[in-house]
Parts: structure tokens; sequence; C-alpha cells
């Protein structure tokens, strides 16, 4: 069920982020309307490409669970396959269940690509519960797309 990986481009490496990255991480979550709150560099991988931070997402760790999270690719960077390899990546990374949550149909059919399968809130671990437990309100009251996903092949 998993695309094939492509490469980076010519002058973009794949590392963990540092704590010199805080501010491009922030700036990426905020330009995709993202929730910053919970961002923790320590958690985050960063695609830098002729040293600008240009994709993020993070691995949150939970007691029996993780969360991916914060996946984003600067706007002008999109369409060259830098989302698909930090999710192989993050996915490979992986020790626990892993989670996520995301807004909207197409963001749900890309996730569906790498294994990925909607789960209600009453099938979620109970340390994701309480997290997952905003969304699930957005969803009922406001009627928001959210969709709460497990990664059902094997995770490393």
């Amino acid at each position: 069920m998993h695309t094939s990986q492509p490469t980076l481009p010519a002058n973009c490496t794949l590392r963990r982020a540092y704590s010199g990255d805080r501010g491009a991480i922030f700036r990426l979550v905020l330009g995709a309307k993202l929730d910053p709150t919970q961002l923790r560099w320590q958690q985050f991988w960063v695609i830098e490409c002729q040293g600008q931070v240009v994709a993020c997402g993070q691995l949150r760790q939970f007691a029996d669970a993780q969360e991916l999270g914060s996946l984003v690719v600067a706007p002008e960077w999109r369409d060259r396959g830098l989302a698909t390899l930090l999710m192989h990546h993050l996915i490979a990374q992986a020790s626990f269940p892993l989670y996520l949550e995301c807004l909207g149909k197409p963001l749900a059919q890309f996730y569906r690509r790498f294994g990925f399968v909607p789960v209600s809130w009453q099938e979620l671990p109970r340390s994701l519960k309480i997290k997952f437990g905003l969304s699930r309100m957005a969803k009922i009251i406001l009627r928001l797309p959210v969709e709460i996903m497990h990664l059902t092949s094997t995770y490393q």
C-alpha cells in the first residue's frame, strides 16, 4: 500500500531538527494554519534545501502510541515528493502504534496511500483519547471534517 519513495532534490537533506530550527518550524506550522501549541523541536525531522528548512513533521510520544503531526511543506517546495519522503521516514521511525488527525478528505486520501485508515475515538489508546478529545468535539459540534487515522501496516 506504500507509494514509491521519491529522492531528495539536489542540495536538500533530511535530518533531525535542532534548536536553531524552532523558528522555521513554527513559521511552517502557522503558515499551514495548524495548531502551534504542541511543537517540540526535539520531536521533529526537517528537510533543509539550500540552507532553508522547507518541510517538517513530528512524532509525538505518548504512553502507548505515537502521533504523526505537523507535517508541512513550504508552498514553493510542494509537488516535489517531499511530503511523501518525509512520511516514509517518519513511519520508519515509529516504534509504537501510529496515529494522526487531519482535516478534510484530500488530506485523509493522502494518508491512506501510506496505510492509514480512519478510526473512531472509542478505538483510540487511552493516552490519545484526551489529546484527540477536542477534535472529536469539533467534529460533532462544529461539523468539521476531522479524521482520526491509524497506521494499519506493521510499524517498526
